[in-house]
């Protein structure tokens, strides 16, 4: 059964993903629940409990403990831990049991500016992963990447642990350090990444006129979605569409979710009411298609950039632009986060964040643990796809190793050809080091110290940011061309 549904007054809808910097938590879609007084209908999800369910075991274990264990025990802990293994027998990672102190951090996940390292993270095969960090934050100037899984958090091993006790371990005041133990897919040995926690902005939107051929395209990168990305792309797409332009690429790389009003906010500008936009489906099958108000389809072809960092949110708008605008999608396979989450208060201030449906695209698709299949496939370089250089002493002539090898790739993104990427340094490596330490007015001693193991990722960095090596845009660029 399929049934077209407006949202009750009595329910806000939002969708997380991530831990920002130990902030958000997911990746999630979230139904926040709201239950207003007195209501006890069905329409205002009042919580019910099933009179012929026998709690009489709980409670006796409860009163068994706390009576006769030969420590005293906190009963707001022993309740606590009830409710962790209820939630914890249904084997989902996404839902959980937030303590007071977890749900009043959930519950601040959209403010302005937060502390943290800016990384969003997630579950997959139940491993601990990076999803994505955010552009231009801590996490990213570091070097964290996304599938990265996270080993340990300050010495400490992750495993057991939600996502909610992570993102609470990552988290921090601006100025403190946190150190990730990471687990990169391609590289046999973990790396240690020390990050300083910083003062994160929350800015969601930027958008530029990129001028083609005599033509004007428009461009509006999203970041994430957060209270005001809808109002923000409003505003920037107005002013846009002032410049004449006659394509707009709307770019959600890297891009982990965040509240699914504004998604919905922001498809209103452009997909048309005539397919849903977005369906869920609870465990009886019962389907709720989602439409937009808009009427009339933009004088102007639209197409979307996505990569394995977009995730939850930002592939729902990728789908509903794909299977409901018509629009392309060009880059590579997003994420895959398909379920939904509805966090349920308690009477003390803590939640119970449970599966509750699984969301699908337009057409009727689960894209969980599956992702979106760009419509245009396009890998960016070599280049963006480099790893850090993790030395504790310099790496020299005929030394082998995955450091060398790393080094090697990035001499070669950037044009000193080293000759080989085995892992070793051999004279071609050398002279290549050489080359570039000359470049950079650094000592050239051929071999790659601290230094010049900086330098040679902060030019790899600057490189990635050059738009001329952005193949995914400049592919999206000639496709409004056409």
């Amino acid at each position: 059964m399929t049934k077209k549904w407006m949202l009750p007054a009595a329910i806000t809808v939002s969708l997380t993903v991530g831990v920002a910097g130990g902030m958000y938590v997911g990746p999630d879609i979230f139904l926040k629940w709201k239950t207003p007084k007195n209501d006890t209908s069905e329409e205002g999800h009042s919580l019910q409990i099933d009179s012929k369910t026998d709690l009489t075991k709980v409670k006796q274990a409860y009163d068994l403990i706390r009576q006769y264990y030969f420590k005293e025990v906190d009963e707001d802990v022993l309740m606590s831990g009830a409710i962790q293994g209820m939630v914890s027998t249904l084997n989902d990672p996404y839902s959980v049991y937030m303590n007071k102190d977890v749900s009043a951090q959930f519950n601040q996940a959209l403010d302005s500016s937060f502390d943290g390292i800016g990384t969003e993270i997630g579950v997959e095969n139940d491993k601990v992963i990076i999803v994505a960090p955010y552009k231009n934050s801590p996490a990213e100037k570091a070097g964290l990447k996304p599938k990265d899984e996270i080993i340990s958090i300050d010495g400490k091993i992750v495993k057991g642990l939600n996502v909610q006790e992570i993102s609470m371990k990552i988290r921090g005041k601006k100025g403190t350090k946190v150190t990730l133990e990471i687990k990169r897919s391609g590289v046999s040995k973990t790396q240690t990444f020390a990050i300083k926690r910083d003062k994160i902005p929350v800015e969601t939107v930027m958008s530029e006129v990129k001028e083609e051929s005599g033509k004007n395209i428009g461009y509006i990168e999203i970041s994430s979605f957060s209270k005001d990305t809808s109002k923000d792309f409003e505003k920037q797409l107005k002013a846009l569409e002032k410049k004449d332009i006659e394509g707009l690429i709307i770019d959600v790389r890297g891009n982990p979710g965040g509240l699914l009003s504004s998604v919905e906010e922001i498809l209103n500008e452009l997909i048309t009411n005539d397919n849903p936009y977005l369906q869920t489906e609870n465990r009886s099958g019962e389907q709720t298609e989602y439409y937009t108000k808009l009427k009339e389809k933009k004088p102007y072809n639209i197409v979307a950039l996505i990569d394995r960092g977009s995730a939850s949110a930002s592939e729902i708008l990728a789908a509903a632009l794909q299977e409901a605008g018509g629009y392309a999608l060009i880059g590579e396979k997003s994420y895959g986060k398909g379920t939904v989450q509805q966090a349920i208060p308690m009477n003390d201030g803590s939640d119970v964040k449970l599966t509750v449906s699984k969301w699908l695209t337009p057409k009727g698709n689960w894209i969980h643990q599956k992702g979106i299949e760009p419509t245009i496939e396009i890998k960016q370089p070599d280049l963006f796809w480099t790893q850090p250089i993790n030395i504790d002493k310099s790496l020299k002539r005929d030394m082998t190793n995955e450091q060398v090898k790393h080094a090697q790739e990035i001499l070669k993104g950037l044009g000193y050809e080293p000759g080989r990427e085995d892992g070793y340094y051999d004279l071609r490596t050398e002279i290549a080091v050489r080359a570039f330490q000359k470049s950079e007015g650094l000592k050239a001693t051929g071999n790659i110290n601290l230094k010049t193991a900086n330098a040679l990722e902060d030019e790899i960095k600057d490189e990635m940011k050059d738009k001329d090596n952005d193949m995914q845009l400049r592919a999206a660029i000639r496709y409004l061309l056409k």
